[in-house]
C-alpha cells in the first residue's frame, strides 16, 4: 500500500527553369535568401524570452522579480493548459506547500506552508494559512477548496505575512485573484466529460452596460461526478451510495464602474452550493465490533449515518480605488461572507453507531479595510486600517451508542458539544521600501493588531442517541429543551505588534538579492471542546528569517531561490492539566504547550528553451521538528514529550518538473504539457504518529488545441497517470499497546479506529470550449 503504520513508526520549394545567363543571379539570390532566413531565425530566437509576471504579494501590483518575497504565481493560461481545476492542485507548483481536500467534505481545505497550518476545522480554531479572494480574507476552511472560475491568477506567499496581511498567515497566504473586465462583450462556455461520469459546465462572460463606464460580468459552474468508490452500507436504504463524488454549483456576478480614469468600483457576489456526499474513510484496521471486512478499495466505506452533506458559502464585496494623483492612491475593501455546513462524519466508518459525529457549522464575517498608498521613484509605501468581526458557531453530537450499551446499559450515549466563538479584530499597518541608491534598498513595516474574542461552550453527556436537529434521519424528532450545560463562558483580548525588516541589493537588472526578518501570529482562542471553564490559549507566533535571490539570465532562464529559518512558538495544543483540587483527576485543556523550528530551501526554475518549448521545475527542502511539547504528570509535573510529536503534512522534500511545448500548425496552436510532482514521506498524526504516507509522485499529461480564429479549444488531460494511492487525511483513535508491540488499545468508542482519506485516483477528461 502507499502508507504504513505501526506503533514504532513516526511515519515530470521552389522549382525554376532559367536561361544560362540568369544562373549566376539565381545562385546568388538563393544564398542571399538563405542568409536572410538565417538572420530572421536569429531575430526570432532573440525575441524568445520569459514573460513578465505581475503579482500583488505586497498589496500593490509589482513585477515578480522585483518582490523580495517567496511567492509562486500561476496565471490563467497556465491554469487552463495544465488542466488545474481546484486550488488544491496548486501545491504541485509551490515548494514546501500542502493544499489538500480535508476529511469529511470536498470543500474543506487543509493548508500547510513550511510546516505551519491547522488540521482541525472545528469552529473556534484559527487557520495558519490565510485564504484570500480578491484581497478578502476567508476565515474558515469550510468552502475554501475553490474551483477555478473566471480566475486571473493564483498566488502562494510562503512565510509569515503578518505585516501586510495580519493574523492567521503565520505559514503564508493563498490568493485567488479574479479577472478584471476588458470592456468588450465576451462569452465563453466550456464543457468537460471524464472519468467517473464527470460532467462539468462552466460559462463566463461580460457585457458593457455603458461603454467605457459600466460593465457586468458573470460566471457559472455546474460540476458533477460519480464517486471514486461506494458506501457499502449506509443508514438509509435508497440513499446515494457514491463516495468521493462531486455535486457542486458555483455562481459569480461582478459589476465594475469606471466613472473616470481616476476612479474604479467593483462589486463582487459569489455563491457556492456543494451537495456532494459526506466523505467516507477507509478502515486501515479491522473493526473489533463488527464483522465487516476491510474494503477492497481505499475509496469504499461503511457508514451508519446519512450520506447527505452540504457546504454553502456566500460572499459580497465592494472595492473602491481612487488614484488621488500620481503619487497617492486610496483603496477601500468592504466584504460580508457566510457559510453553513450540516455534515455527517462517521469517525469509525462502520455500519453501527460506534463513533458517529453529525455536525453543523455556521459562520459569518464582516471586514472593512482602508488603504492609503504612496509611490515615487525612490520610495513606495502601503498603509492601512483593518476591521474584522466574525461569529463562528456550531454543534456536534459524538454518538457512542455501542459504548453506552456496554458501559452503562443504556439504549444510547451521546456527547453533545455546541457553542460559538465570536471575535473582533482591528489593525493599523504600514510598510515601505526606500531606495538608498541604484543598488541598495531597505524595507520596513509594522502592524498593530488588537483582538477580542468571547466564547460559549456547552458540553455534556446525553444517555440517548441524539442528532443536531429533527429530521436528521427519517422519523427522528429532537426532544424540546434538550441541551447540555454551559461549561465555559468567557472573553479575552490580546494585542500584538508584528514587524518586518529587509534589505535588497539590485546587482543588475536581472539579479536581486534580499534578506528579511518577519513575524506573524495566529489568534488566541478558547477550547471549543472545553469540559471545564479553562482560560483561553494565547496567540501563536512565528519568527522567520529569509535570504533570497530573484534572477533572470539572458531573459531565457529564471532562477528564484530562498533559504529560510522559522521559529514557531506558543503552539496551541491539547495538554493534560492536573485538577487544582484533586491531583489524581486529570483534564484535557487547550494551552500553549508546543514549539517547533524549521529550516529549508525553496528553488523555482523556468527555462524558455525555444519559442516552442518551456521547461520548469521547483524544489522544496525542509527540516521541521518539535523542540518542546509540554504535558503534565500528577507526580513529576511538567514533562517535555516533544519526541512524541510530529510536524504533520510536511514532506521533507517536494519537487516538480514539467514542460510545455507549443506547436503552430495550419489548423491552430497545439500545446502539449506534462509534469511529475514528487512528495517524500510525511506524518499525518501529530501525537504518537501511527500513520505515515510513503513517498509518491503524480504524473500528469495534457494536450490542448486552440483554433486559429481563437474561438474554439479542445483539451485532453490525464491526471495521476500511474494511479497512485496517497493519504490526505485521517482519524486516529487508538493507542499502541506497550505490552504487545504492533498491537493497539481501542480508543473512544471502544473500536480500532484508524481511518484514512485519499487523494484522487487516475482520471481522464476531455474539454471543449467556445469563446467569442
Amino acid at each position: 500500500m502507499a502508507y504504513n503504520y505501526n506503533s514504532d513508526t513516526q511515519h515530470k520549394f521552389s522549382r525554376t527553369l532559367l536561361k544560362p545567363s540568369l544562373i549566376a543571379l539565381a545562385i546568388s539570390s538563393c544564398f542571399a535568401g538563405a542568409a536572410l532566413a538565417q538572420e530572421q531565425a536569429k531575430d526570432a530566437e532573440a525575441d524568445v524570452k520569459l514573460e513578465r509576471i505581475e503579482v500583488t504579494a505586497r498589496r500593490t501590483i509589482e513585477n515578480l522579480q522585483e518582490v523580495p518575497v517567496a511567492v509562486t504565481s500561476i496565471g490563467a493560461a497556465d491554469l487552463a493548459e495544465r488542466g488545474i481545476s481546484t486550488v488544491v492542485e496548486i501545491q504541485q507548483f509551490s515548494p514546501n506547500t500542502t493544499l489538500q481536500q480535508s476529511r469529511g467534505t470536498n470543500s474543506t481545505l487543509t493548508a500547510f506552508i513550511r510546516g505551519v497550518g491547522q488540521e482541525d476545522p472545528l469552529w473556534g480554531y484559527e487557520p495558519g494559512v490565510g485564504i484570500y479572494i480578491d484581497d478578502v480574507y476567508v476565515a474558515r476552511p469550510q468552502g475554501a477548496v475553490l474551483d477555478i472560475l473566471n480566475v486571473e491568477r493564483i498566488e502562494v506567499l510562503r512565510g509569515p505575512q503578518g505585516t501586510l496581511y495580519g493574523k492567521n498567515t503565520i505559514g503564508g497566504a493563498v490568493k485567488y485573484v479574479t479577472k478584471e473586465m476588458s470592456g468588450d462583450t465576451e462569452f465563453a462556455v466550456n464543457l468537460t466529460a471524464g472519468s467517473y461520469k464527470q460532467g462539468d459546465i462552466k460559462a463566463t462572460g461580460q457585457i458593457p452596460l455603458i461603454d467605457n463606464k459600466l460593465y457586468l460580468g458573470f460566471g457559472y459552474a455546474n460540476l458533477q461526478r460519480d464517486g471514486y468508490g461506494k458506501f457499502l452500507t449506509s443508514a438509509l436504504d435508497g440513499q446515494d451510495g457514491e463516495n468521493y463524488n462531486k455535486d457542486m454549483q458555483a455562481f459569480r456576478l461582478t459589476l465594475e464602474y469606471r466613472p473616470s480614469d481616476d476612479l474604479f468600483f467593483r462589486v463582487n457576489y459569489d455563491k457556492t452550493d456543494d451537495k456532494s456526499n459526506a466523505k467516507g474513510g477507509y478502515r486501515l484496521l479491522p473493526s473489533l465490533l463488527t464483522d465487516a471486512p476491510v474494503p477492497d478499495s481505499v475509496f469504499d466505506s461503511y457508514t451508519s449515518l446519512p450520506t447527505t452533506n452540504k457546504v454553502e458559502t456566500e460572499g459580497l464585496s465592494l472595492t473602491a480605488n481612487w488614484d488621488i494623483n500620481d503619487n497617492w492612491t486610496f483603496k477601500s475593501i468592504t466584504s460580508q461572507r457566510e457559510s453553513y455546513s450540516p455534515t455527517n462524519i462517521d469517525f469509525d466508518n462502520t455500519s453501527i453507531r460506534i463513533f458517529d459525529v453529525p455536525a453543523i457549522y455556521d459562520d459569518e464575517q464582516f471586514t472593512q479595510e482602508f488603504q492609503l498608498n504612496y509611490q515615487t521613484d525612490g520610495f513606495k509605501m502601503v498603509s492601512g486600517a483593518y476591521y474584522y468581526t466574525a461569529d463562528s458557531c456550531g454543534v456536534f453530537d459524538a454518538i457512542l451508542e455501542e459504548l453506552g450499551k456496554t458501559a452503562f446499559g443504556t439504549p444510547g450515549l451521546t456527547r453533545e458539544v455546541s457553542g460559538c466563538s465570536n471575535g473582533d479584530s482591528t489593525a493599523l499597518y504600514a510598510q515601505g521600501s526606500y531606495d538608498i541608491d541604484d543598488k541598495w534598498s531597505v524595507t520596513a513595516g509594522l502592524r498593530y493588531t488588537k483582538d477580542e474574542k468571547d466564547a460559549v461552550v456547552r458540553n455534556g453527556l446525553i444517555f440517548a442517541t441524539v442528532y443536531p436537529e429533527s429530521g436528521w434521519v427519517p422519523g427522528y424528532v429532537r426532544p424540546d429543551g434538550l441541551t447540555t450545560p454551559v461549561v465555559l463562558d468567557d472573553s479575552e483580548s490580546w494585542s500584538k505588534l508584528t514587524p518586518k525588516v529587509g534589505v535588497e541589493y539590485q546587482h543588475s537588472n536581472d539579479l536581486m538579492l534580499f534578506a528579511s526578518y518577519g513575524q506573524g501570529f495566529k489568534s488566541g482562542t478558547f477550547n471549543p471542546r472545553a469540559t471545564v471553564a479553562e482560560p483561553a490559549a494565547d496567540p501563536e507566533t512565528v519568527d522567520s528569517f529569509e535570504i533570497g535571490m530573484k534572477s533572470d539570465w539572458n531573459d531565457r532562464v529564471r532562477v528564484n531561490a530562498t533559504l529560510f529559518m522559522l521559529d514557531h512558538k506558543d503552539r496551541q495544543y491539547i495538554a493534560v492539566i492536573p485538577d487544582e483540587n484533586d491531583a489524581s483527576a486529570l483534564n484535557q485543556r487547550l494551552g500553549n504547550v508546543g514549539r517547533s523550528e524549521a529550516t529549508g530551501l525553496e528553488l523555482e526554475v523556468t527555462w524558455k528553451a525555444s519559442r516552442e518549448l518551456e521547461i520548469y521545475a521547483n524544489l522544496g527542502l525542509i527540516d521541521a521538528k518539535f523542540e518542546e511539547a509540554v504535558t503534565f504528570d500528577p507526580v513529576a509535573g511538567a514533562v517535555d514529550i516533544s519526541d512524541r510529536f510530529s510536524v504533520t503534512n510536511t514532506p521533507e522534500t517536494t519537487g516538480t518538473v514539467g514542460f510545455s511545448y507549443n506547436t503552430l500548425t495550419s489548423f491552430g496552436d497545439v500545446i502539449v504539457n506534462g509534469n511529475y510532482s514528487y512528495r517524500s514521506s510525511y506524518s499525518l498524526v501529530e501525537l504518537d504518529n501511527l500513520l505515515t504516507q510513503d513517498s509518491y509522485g503524480l504524473l500528469n499529461l495534457g494536450v490542448t488545441w486552440f483554433s486559429n480564429d481563437g474561438h474554439w479549444s479542445v483539451a485532453l488531460h490525464c491526471k495521476n497517470l500511474t494511479d497512485e494511492e496517497y493519504l490526505v487525511g485521517n482519524y486516529a483513535f487508538i493507542a499502541p499497546d506497550p505490552a504487545n508491540p504492533g498491537q493497539f488499545i481501542p480508543g473512544l468508542g471502544g473500536d480500532n479506529t484508524l481511518i484514512g482519506y485519499y487523494g484522487a485516483p487516475r482520471t481522464v477528461s476531455l474539454s471543449v470550449g467556445y469563446r467569442f
